[in-house]
C-alpha cells in the first residue's frame, strides 16, 4: 500500500468518526432534551396533583356545605324554617309530640309496635302529631346517617303526610333498620331502595331527586337544632300537650297510656 493511499484511508477514517461522533451528539441532545421535558412534565403533574389534593381538603364536607345552602323547607311544614310538622287532623284537640332518632334502635321498636296504632289514631282525629327529628346519633357514632334519614323524610313530607308516616315506618323497620354503629343511613342509594316499599315514592322522581341532591339537608339540621334546644335527651320521647308519657312496650300500652293522657 501506498502512502498515498493510506494518508487516504486515514483521512477517510477520520471524517467517519467524526460523522460518527456528530450523530451521537445530536442524539444525546435529543436524549437529554426529552428527559428535561418529561421531568418538566412530571413536576407539573404531580404538582397539579398536589393542588388538586389540597383543593379537595380545603373543601368543605356534605353538611358544612350544607350549613350555608338555601334553606329550603318541605310541603307541609310550618313555623320558623318549617320546622313545625303537625300531622293529622287539624280540629283534634290534643297534640302527641313525638322525637325520635333515624339511628335509634328504640326507636324501631316503638315504630314496630305502635306506628301503625298511631296512624289510625291520627285518621280517625284522636289528636295531632308533632315530629321532631333528631341527629345527635351521628355525633354519638360518628357519620351522617340520622342527618340523612331526616333529610329523606323531608323529601318524603314534601310528597304528602301520608308519605312521610309510611317511609319513617319502612326506615324503621326490623328488615330496614340498621344498628346504631352502622351508618347505612347515610348512602342515599340505600334510603332510595327503602323507599320502594312505598307507593307515592316509589315512581315519584321529585322525591328521588330531592334525595339525591340533598334538597333538604339545611332543613334537617334546622329541625334538628329545634330538637337539641327541646330539652328532650334522649329518644324515643313522647309528650301530651308538653306532658311526658313513659314509652309503651306494646300496643295495649300505649293505647292505655294514650287515653290517660287525652284525659289528663
Amino acid at each position: 500500500m501506498s502512502n498515498r493511499n493510506s494518508k487516504a484511508n486515514k483521512d477517510a477514517a477520520r471524517e467517519r468518526m467524526r460523522a460518527e461522533r456528530e450523530r451521537q451528539a445530536k442524539k444525546d441532545k435529543v436524549r437529554r432534551q426529552i428527559f428535561v421535558a418529561g421531568g418538566v412534565v412530571a413536576v407539573l403533574a404531580l404538582a397539579g396533583g398536589i393542588g388538586f389534593a389540597v383543593m379537595q381538603a380545603n373543601k368543605p364536607g356534605t353538611w358544612e356545605a350544607a350549613k350555608d345552602a338555601k334553606l329550603v323547607a318541605p310541603k307541609n311544614t310550618e313555623g320558623t324554617d318549617g320546622t313545625t310538622v303537625v300531622l293529622g287532623k287539624k280540629d283534634a284537640k290534643k297534640t302527641l309530640e313525638l322525637y325520635e332518632d333515624g339511628r335509634c334502635p328504640v326507636c324501631a321498636v316503638f315504630e314496630q309496635t305502635a306506628g301503625a296504632q298511631i296512624k289510625k289514631d291520627l285518621d280517625a282525629g284522636k289528636y295531632k302529631l308533632r315530629y321532631f327529628g333528631a341527629t345527635f346519633l351521628d355525633r354519638s357514632f360518628s357519620g351522617s346517617g340520622s342527618k340523612e334519614a331526616l333529610a329523606a323524610l323531608g323529601a318524603a313530607l314534601n310528597v304528602s303526610p301520608d308519605a312521610f308516616l309510611e317511609y319513617k315506618s319502612a326506615l324503621y323497620s326490623k328488615a330496614n333498620h340498621p344498628e346504631e354503629t352502622q351508618d347505612k343511613f347515610a348512602k342515599t342509594d340505600y334510603l332510595l331502595k327503602i323507599a320502594d316499599e312505598v307507593p307515592a315514592l316509589k315512581n315519584s322522581a321529585e322525591f328521588k331527586k330531592d334525595v339525591n341532591d340533598g334538597t333538604f339537608r339545611r332543613w334537617a339540621l334546622e329541625m334538628s337544632a329545634v330538637f337539641d334546644k327541646s330539652g328532650v335527651t334522649g329518644t324515643p320521647t313522647l309528650k301530651m300537650d308538653g306532658k311526658k308519657i313513659e314509652t309503651p312496650q306494646t300496643v295495649e300500652a300505649f293505647n292505655a297510656a294514650i287515653d290517660k293522657a287525652l284525659k289528663g
